[in-house]
């Protein structure tokens, strides 16, 4: 198991110059989870898509729902004051550190592009390309 974060997810979902990493991740290990929060995220990600027209509304659908298939089972809550301290910790954002906090939760990696994270979480966060081809 692993925790992605929605770019993460999006890189698999919607096709672009990660695609082929995170699929490779994918196949690394099939079993992807997030901080409920990717719902929100990965919506707003399709929104920008839809009006930006790199996306069409079925094609928005899909990728939501096959984002959904991926984490079916493995979504999870976390808890606010361990957020809040990952927050104090570093300069990411309280939605980045959502998907630490899950990461140290579950003691599993994190899988992520987001350059702040990898540097302020080198313990718990991984490159989505090292850990494809690792």
């Amino acid at each position: 198991m692993i925790v992605v974060d929605v770019n993460a997810l999006a890189y698999l979902w919607i096709q672009g110059p990660f695609t082929a990493a995170a699929a490779a991740c994918l196949k690394k290990d099939p079993v992807w989870a997030a901080p409920l929060l990717w719902r929100s995220e990965f919506s707003n990600v399709l929104a920008i898509y839809l009006r930006k027209g790199l996306l069409n509304r079925t094609e928005a659908g899909q990728a939501f729902l096959k984002a959904e298939k991926t984490l079916a089972g493995q979504e999870f809550s976390v808890a606010a004051e361990e957020v809040l301290d990952l927050v104090m910790k570093s300069s990411c954002t309280a939605y980045d550190c959502e998907y630490v906090a899950l990461a140290r939760k579950l003691g599993v990696k994190l899988v992520t592009k987001d350059g702040r994270i990898l540097r302020d979480f080198p313990r718990e966060a991984v490159d989505l390309e090292l850990f494809a081809k690792g």
